[in-house]
C-alpha cells in the first residue's frame, strides 16, 4: 500500500497537487486508526516524505482550534506547536501519553518538511532530477525563514502551556526528550 501510493505521489506532473489529493482522501481513515501503535507504524512506513507531510498537516490542523491558511513551512510547524489541542482520536490515551504522541509527530513533521525541502519533493519528477544534477539549492517559501528568537519564543510558550497542562516538574522523560529533540 504504501509504495502504490508513494507511486501515486510521483506520476502526477504536480507531486504536491496529488498529495494533498491522496492526503484528503486517507485522512478520515487515519483518525479511525485505534491505537497509537497503528498509527505510528502507519505514518513511519510511508514511502512518499511528502505524503507523510501533508497526512501530519491535516493532523494538525484537524487539531486545531483555529486553523491557519498559511502554506507548509518552518512557521507553519511553530504555529501548529502552539495551537495544536491535542489530536481529536486520542480521548481514552492518559494525558501525558497525548501530548508524547503530539510532539512524535510534530517532530516527524518537521523531519518529513526537511526531507521535502532539501529534496525538491515538491517538484515533477523529471524536474527533481535537474535540480539535483545542478545542485540547487532548496526552494524555501517566505514561512521558511525563522529566527532563533521564533524559536525560543516558541517553545517557551509552547512549555508555559505544558506545565499548566500537565503539572509535573519536571516533565517525564519522554516528554522532556521529544521537547529538547525538538528543539
Amino acid at each position: 500500500l504504501q509504495r502504490m501510493l508513494s507511486i501515486a505521489v510521483e506520476v502526477d506532473r504536480s507531486p504536491n497537487c496529488s498529495s494533498r489529493k491522496i492526503a484528503d482522501v486517507i485522512f478520515p481513515y487515519i483518525l479511525n486508526i485505534p491505537l497509537r501503535s497503528q498509527r505510528e507504524a502507519f505514518l513511519n512506513t510511508m514511502d512518499s516524505q511528502l505524503l507523510r507531510c501533508k497526512v501530519l498537516e491535516l493532523m494538525f490542523q484537524h487539531s486545531c482550534e483555529v486553523p491557519t491558511n498559511m502554506p507548509l513551512s518552518l512557521a507553519k510547524i511553530l504555529y501548529f506547536l502552539n495551537h495544536s489541542v491535542l489530536l481529536q482520536y486520542q480521548e481514552e490515551a492518559a494525558v501525558c501519553e497525548r501530548w508524547d504522541e503530539m510532539l512524535q509527530y510534530l517532530t516527524l513533521l518537521l523531519l518529513s518538511y526537511q526531507n521535502v525541502v532539501l529534496g525538491h519533493l515538491r517538484s515533477a519528477l523529471s524536474e527533481r532530477m535537474d535540480l539535483i544534477i545542478k545542485k540547487a539549492k532548496p526552494k524555501l517559501q517566505d514561512d521558511d525563514h525563522i529566527t532563533q528568537l521564533d524559536i525560543h519564543l516558541n517553545m517557551e510558550n509552547f512549555l508555559s502551556r505544558l506545565h499548566q497542562v500537565l503539572g509535573e516538574d519536571p516533565f517525564p522523560l519522554q516528554i522532556k526528550e521529544k521537547v529538547q529533540m525538538l528543539q
